[in-house]
């Protein structure tokens, strides 16, 4: 039975889950013994264990090689299958120099000639210091700095059919994708262990926030033919980039056109394990590029009727999902882009840009809970519209200006219903919530070489964000159709009840400097400092007994710094070690949201604060190998949770700073060559989170304690690629609506993508995922798709 918002079925009630004793009985009959079996490799790995392994590192680091190290250009035919741990080496200011030490100054610089036509303004723009990668076709303008890092290139989420950022961005270590879980229906991830408030997403390093709550749906943003690759800072975010960033960022680039003539077009269908068919996508791109300008325009269409559960799925409340399709999982997102750009000369660039999308998505039930314990949410609109321009500026030989403006807008709806069928509004729990945001702003950046071994750069960024909202409730009443109170009661509104709009409006500040000291031709020390300021203009809100109202405002400020250091010790490998303060301010929702009238709000919520450590090495051993590793440490201080306090003679919740604690762990990857035409490979992240809490049996959910990937890539015969992998997860902890937490969601997957190239640029694909078809889920009551099929093609020219 499939309850979508064109089709509602009827079900039957089946029992709740409330005791912990029961959430593991309910773990073992939904999703599989396995997923009750403990696994706590994080809790193993303790603080001995990862000291001795940074020493390992460091050790290793020091022996030799004997091929060329990984630089922050890798060409197209040494990229690996998956995304590796990457060193990028800092950025000089003159496009196309080595980093110059003080003996080499005078003999490795390279600058274009001031006649140069701009046709490669861009593709040596990296070293403008705006951008973890400068390869051809990437727009580098919209490139975030990246010390360590990862990059999930288009390549690689073609290859493994990842078509949102929520799965794409999961092919890398140290990033874990999840279920948000609840009436949401949100896609999330973690970098680091770290979660969307503390990791910023950017479009072209424009950042994508939703000032009420920024609870970002990750499924929603798609990775089609237009997006270059996804940047992933993890740890270390540069101070350059803008405020926020406590445990990294997640950066999506466009493409750059490089011919004068190109393009890029992929179809694929997705197919149920029975061979229903589910979906399309559909994605493009065009693009040229002149002697002094480009153009391109890209867009991306995702429809899918939904998704089937395992066969192995047993039903527990069949009025909410008796399996099958699951019930109210359809969705659909689309989005355009389109640039431009006047490339004067060899050095300067000047883009605009606008993208616009529009998503909607139905919201599964819990499989669990009792018809009167669900939350029957719909999205019927999720949007997004963004203008943004890019500008870089050469002044003299050793200097550069760079400029970003934006103006963004989000609109939202969200609409709760009585019951399973979504086709009534008359009670108490009904409502029809409406966002509309927008947020403008910009920043500059400058560079100059201040000697022949010193780099100083600096940075201002502003925004403003201006939120507006308000609820359409329903209670059964019979006494009027408009806002007010009903007689001595002033909890009793007339039904239905349209509330004002509230609006909340901040600016928010941040200025830079960063510092790039080149001590030999083969290490550079990279120090920085920024200062970030919110001014808070309006918060408002409205309840029924006191109207529209006012809260106090409060402002907020925040110091960070950072300091890195990259030793290319040979001609084959790098060695890097990097630490980093970073804040993040609290949102809207945190200070203030009244939950629907179960919070008080807390206008002095202080920033969160981590203190990141990093240890890594990248490079090729025995001339084929590469191989990159790393070990992280975070210090978290001030972390925000919601406790439940008295107040009014009544118990409500606050988010408070009540949490410290530490994240730690290890990552490492491998691709190894063995033959023309055979190359095994994968990356695995261990990882541990402890966090204090005053109250007590909280776990911190939504991380494994190990995850990995493991592939072949095997060429039988010419034109085609033979690629299987197997995905990998050990338990993560979650909780039921009864606040009782467990763990769930150990999982290995098997899947596999066979490509066959008929003619150079055109590609045909077919891939298999979860072929076992085992039944698991990433959060209680909310079960992952079972075994499926995509079938797709893809033309480049």
């Amino acid at each position: 039975m499939n309850i979508s918002r064109k089709e509602r079925a009827r079900g039957r009630l089946a029992g709740a889950l409330a005791t912990g004793s029961a959430a593991r009985e309910h773990n073992e009959r939904a999703y599989g013994a396995s997923s009750v079996i403990p696994c706590r490799l994080g809790a193993a790995i303790s603080h001995r264990a990862l000291v001795l392994a940074a020493a390992g590192v460091a050790f290793g680091a020091m022996l030799p090689a004997s091929t060329h190290a990984q630089e922050t250009q890798v060409a197209a035919d040494q990229t690996p299958t998956l995304p590796p741990v990457v060193v990028f080496q800092p950025k000089t200011v003159t496009p196309a120099s080595a980093p110059r030490a003080r003996r080499e100054a005078q003999t490795t610089q390279t600058t274009p000639s001031d006649e140069a036509s701009g046709t490669d303004a861009a593709e040596g723009a990296g070293g403008t210091g705006t951008g973890g990668s400068s390869a051809a076709g990437i727009f580098s303008l919209g490139g975030i700095n990246l010390m360590g890092g990862t990059v999930v290139t288009n390549e690689q989420t073609w290859t493994f059919q990842k078509p949102t950022l929520d799965q794409a961005a999961a092919l890398a270590p140290g990033v874990s994708d999840s279920n948000g879980g609840g009436q949401r229906n949100e896609r999330l991830l973690y970098v680091r262990g770290f979660d969307r408030y503390q990791v910023p997403l950017t479009i072209d390093g424009v950042r994508v926030y939703l000032p009420a709550d920024n609870r970002l749906d990750y499924g929603r943003f798609l990775t089609g033919a237009e997006i270059a690759e996804i940047q992933i800072a993890k740890g270390y975010a540069s101070v350059l980039d803008g405020p926020g960033g406590l445990g990294g960022a997640i950066n999506l680039v466009t493409r750059r056109p490089t011919k004068e003539l190109e393009g890029e077009v992929e179809q694929t269908f997705t197919f149920a394990g029975d061979g229903a068919y589910s979906g399309f996508r559909t994605s493009g791109y065009v693009g040229t590029k002149q002697k002094y300008y480009y153009l391109t325009a890209s867009g991306s269409v995702l429809d899918s009727k939904g998704w089937k559960l395992s066969d192995d799925f047993k039903p527990q409340n069949s009025a909410s999902e008796d399996g099958g399709w699951r019930n109210n999982s359809d969705v659909n997102d689309w989005r355009i882009n389109v640039k431009a750009g006047i490339t004067p000369n060899a050095t300067d660039e000047y883009s605009i840009s606008y993208l616009k999308q529009e998503g909607s998505k139905g919201a599964p039930f819990h499989t669990v809970n009792p018809i009167n314990n669900q939350k029957y949410w719909d999205w019927p609109w999720w949007n997004l519209d963004s203008v943004y321009s890019h500008t870089t500026t050469r002044i003299g030989q050793s200097s550069y200006v760079n400029t970003k403006m934006f103006y963004n807008t989000f609109d939202n709806g969200l609409f709760a219903y009585d019951n399973q069928y979504l086709n009534t509004q008359t009670t108490s729990n009904a409502f029809r919530s409406y966002y509309k945001d927008e947020g403008y702003g910009g920043s500059i950046d400058a560079g100059t070489d201040i000697t022949n071994w010193d780099t100083l750069k600096a940075a201002f960024h502003y925004r403003r964000d201006i939120h507006e909202e308000y609820n359409r409730l329903y209670v059964n009443s019979s006494k009027g159709s408009s806002c007010g109170v009903l007689g001595t009661d002033p909890y009793v509104m007339t039904a239905p009840c349209t509330e004002p709009v509230q609006r909340s409006e901040e600016d928010t500040y941040s200025i830079a400097l960063e510092n790039t000291f080149h001590v030999t031709p083969r290490v550079d020390l990279v120090t920085g400092a920024s200062y970030d300021w919110r001014n808070l203009l309006q918060a408002q809100d409205w309840t029924a007994a006191n109207g529209l109202f006012d809260y106090t405002l409060k402002d907020s400020d925040a110091w960070n710094w950072q300091a890195a250091a990259i030793w290319r010790y040979s001609d084959d490998a790098k060695v890097y070690a990097n630490v980093s303060h970073r804040t993040r301010f609290p949102t809207l929702f945190e200070r203030f949201s009244s939950r629907f009238g179960g919070a008080t709000s807390n206008p002095g919520l202080a920033p969160e604060e981590s203190t990141n450590f990093e240890v890594g090495w990248a490079g090729k051993l025995f001339g084929r190998a590469q191989v990159s590793t790393a070990v992280f440490y975070s210090d978290v201080t001030d972390f925000i949770q919601s406790v439940n306090i008295a107040y009014n003679g009544g118990t409500y919740s606050q988010s408070q700073n009540i949490g410290d604690g530490e994240f730690y762990g290890w990552e490492g990857s491998a691709d190894v060559p063995l033959t023309k035409t055979l190359s095994v490979g994968g990356n695995v992240t261990l990882i541990q989170r402890n966090i204090s809490n005053p109250t007590s049996g909280v776990e911190l959910t939504g991380v494994p304690d190990a995850k990995g990937i493991a592939y072949v890539k095997w060429s039988p015969l010419d034109g085609v690629t033979l690629t299987p992998n197997v995905e990998m997860a050990s338990t993560r902890w979650t909780s039921n609506s009864s606040s009782v937490y467990y763990t769930i969601g150990a999982y290995t997957i098997a899947n596999i993508s066979a490509e066959y190239e008929f003619r150079p640029g055109a590609t045909l694909q077919l891939t298999a995922r979860n072929l076992t078809d085992e039944n698991y889920a990433l959060t209680d009551g909310f079960p992952e798709p079972g075994r499926s099929f995509t079938a797709g093609m893809r033309i480049k020219f």
